[in-house]
């Protein structure tokens, strides 16, 4: 097995006149929480599609457990999980049976899913309302199912798009704990956010994107260090939005 989970090299993706992804490359490793971090149209859920292999890109290569995302695609989504930015259920559907229909399409034993949602329903704080249908959620409560479908398979790489937007403070907590417990069960994570404090408290390491372009990338400390920032929202801060700044 490579040391890399995720290599992504010269990788490009325009939309006719619009370039979202412009020469982006990175390499994550096994065991790794990796924050892809920008403003708004920055790129980062296009680089979470083409990883996901829901696009392909105009120019470049990634590669998925050594597994190519264009030619290769079918053993890429045999490894991953994706909770996507906008939460993708059956709202006539209980939490439960959204988790437990997914883990059924990936084919997990019948008796192995069961335990998998009653643990992983406990760990993100879900037990009172996984029975209710999720037509009646919250945003917040509709992340945290999407989140748990999303990792039923026990994928070895897991990319999650914003996956705590609308969450309350305990929410969040409950589910940073459950992501920690990931990477430390050697997965790769792939975390895209617009929560600094976040990305801060998580992530080894972060790609900072604008406009498609990586312009900064290290461990969060290293960027504070490097830029004389507080914390990482100083740095982003001054990284990023400067066609916005431009214009006004």
């Amino acid at each position: 097995m490579s040391e890399y989970a995720i290599t992504v090299t010269n990788l490009t993706k325009r939309f006719d006149d619009i370039t979202a992804v412009d020469n982006l490359s990175l390499e994550i490793r096994w065991g790794e929480l990796f924050g892809i971090l920008g403003p708004n149209g920055a790129g980062k859920s296009t680089v979470v599609n083409i990883l996901s292999t829901l696009l392909d890109p105009t120019d470049g290569s990634a590669t998925v457990d050594d597994h190519d995302v264009v030619f290769d695609p079918d053993s890429v989504r045999e490894v991953i999980g994706v909770c996507p930015q906008k939460p993708a259920f059956y709202p006539h559907l209980t939490g439960e049976e959204n988790i437990t229909l997914m883990g059924d399409m990936y084919l997990v034993p019948k008796d192995v899913l069961k335990e998998r949602v009653t643990i992983m329903v406990e760990k993100i704080g879900m037990e009172d309302h996984i029975g209710r249908r999720t037509k009646d959620y919250s945003g917040g409560m509709i992340r945290r199912v999407s989140m748990l479908m999303a990792l039923i398979n026990d994928p070895k790489i897991a990319l999650l798009d914003e996956p705590t937007v609308a969450m309350d403070p305990k929410s969040r907590r409950a589910v940073w704990e459950y992501i920690r417990e990931l990477r430390s069960q050697g997965k790769a994570i792939i975390l895209t956010t617009h929560y600094m404090e976040e990305a801060q408290e998580l992530c080894d390491r972060v790609a900072i994107i604008d406009e498609g372009k990586l312009v900064e990338l290290g461990s969060p400390a290293e960027l504070m260090e490097k830029h004389q920032a507080k914390n990482l929202e100083e740095v982003f801060l001054k990284l990023t939005g400067k066609k916005l700044r431009e214009e006004v």
